[in-house]
């Protein structure tokens, strides 16, 4: 996709003051595909005894890149709205930035499916957490 998509999720991303007050950025962005970092910030840790980021970021990041990847196949006018989100934590995230890759699984006229890995500096192959989100689709005439 071209650099004009990715300003144009990052601009749709940057509209939402929680996603602002994280500081979610996206990396990549193609057809069915979107990467997104969630940077670390001392404030976004969940346990401090470990410590490890909170539980509620990561899911945040995973449901955001979910929807992301469906932004990349739909409309520009089109919206889309989570309905469902399940997120499994594998293990504990470092206070390290954080990586969601998402990939859609499904895109129909009303719902769209996407599965979303979670990882850190340590890469793909020792996720953090998985997650599968579903999102209702609202097609809008251009």
């Amino acid at each position: 996709m071209s650099p004009g998509h990715i300003q144009a999720l990052q601009a749709f991303l940057d509209a939402i003051p929680f996603n602002v007050l994280l500081g979610m950025r996206v990396i990549a962005l193609e057809p069915g595909f979107a990467k997104l970092e969630q940077p670390f910030r001392a404030e976004l840790i969940g346990d401090m005894r470990r410590p490890a980021l909170h539980g509620g970021v990561i899911s945040a990041l995973l449901d955001t890149a979910g929807g992301a990847a469906l932004f990349s196949q739909v409309g520009p006018k089109d919206t889309l709205s989570t309905v469902d989100l399940r997120v499994d934590y594998l293990r504990p995230g470092l206070c390290e930035p954080l990586y969601v890759e998402a990939r859609v699984l499904r895109l129909g006229n009303k719902i769209g499916v996407a599965d979303m890995l979670a990882y850190q500096s340590t890469g793909r192959e020792t996720p953090i957490a998985t997650g599968r989100g579903v999102y209702s689709v609202l097609r809008r005439d251009e």
